[in-house]
Order: C-alpha cells, then sequence, then structure tokens
C-alpha cells in the first residue's frame, strides 16, 4: 500500500472517542470568530496534527451537529521578549467550521 493510499485510509476512518476530545481543545471567542458566528461558522483551536475530516467528524458527534465545511490555518508563534530575552510564543492551528442552516453550537456551554 502505498503511502498517500494509508494517508486517505486514514483520514477517512473515524477517530475513537478519546481522539475526539483531543481534536476539538477549545471554542475561540474573540471579536472576529463573533463576527463569523453570523455567518454559522464557529471556530475552535485544534492540535497541529489535526486534520480537516478528524476535525469535522469531531464536530458532528460531540455537539450532534452537520458541518458543511472546514476550513484551518496555521498560525507561527510570535517572537516576544520579556526583560530583554527572547521568547518563542508556540505554534497554533484554529478550525473554521461552517455548519449547515438551522444548525448551531452554543460556545458559552461546556460539552
Amino acid at each position: 500500500m502505498s503511502i498517500a493510499r494509508a494517508r486517505r485510509a486514514a483520514a477517512t476512518a473515524t477517530p475513537s472517542s478519546e481522539r475526539l476530545y483531543e481534536v476539538i481543545r477549545r471554542p475561540l471567542v474573540t471579536e472576529k470568530s463573533t463576527l463569523a458566528s453570523e455567518h454559522n461558522q464557529v471556530v475552535f483551536v485544534v492540535p497541529l496534527n489535526a486534520t480537516k475530516p478528524e476535525i469535522k467528524s469531531a464536530v458532528e458527534k460531540l455537539f450532534e451537529v452537520k458541518v458543511k465545511a472546514v476550513n484551518t490555518l496555521r498560525a507561527k508563534g510570535k517572537e516576544k521578549r520579556f526583560r530583554g530575552r527572547k521568547g518563542q510564543r508556540s505554534d497554533n492551528k484554529k478550525a473554521y467550521v461552517t455548519l449547515e442552516e438551522g444548525h448551531s453550537i452554543d460556545v458559552t456551554t461546556g460539552i
């Protein structure tokens, strides 16, 4: 089996119940994410190795909604200084999840 075929097979497989809670770390509540909620989108912080199919299945199973699309972005950590010493913030990955019409997620409540 080729590497690409193995990756596709792993991506289509549904993640385990433990992985579901690892994939969706927390909702991101910012000004921009609040504006996105007007377009039926929810923003989550996810691990760097999470894939779009994993994120989609995790959101559908945890929140019992229908997902239309998943868009991801990786934000590189900024280099900052604290008392003259250089430091590096960690990289993070965000997932913009678009929900089907009629579905919604209230991010103020827990899972």
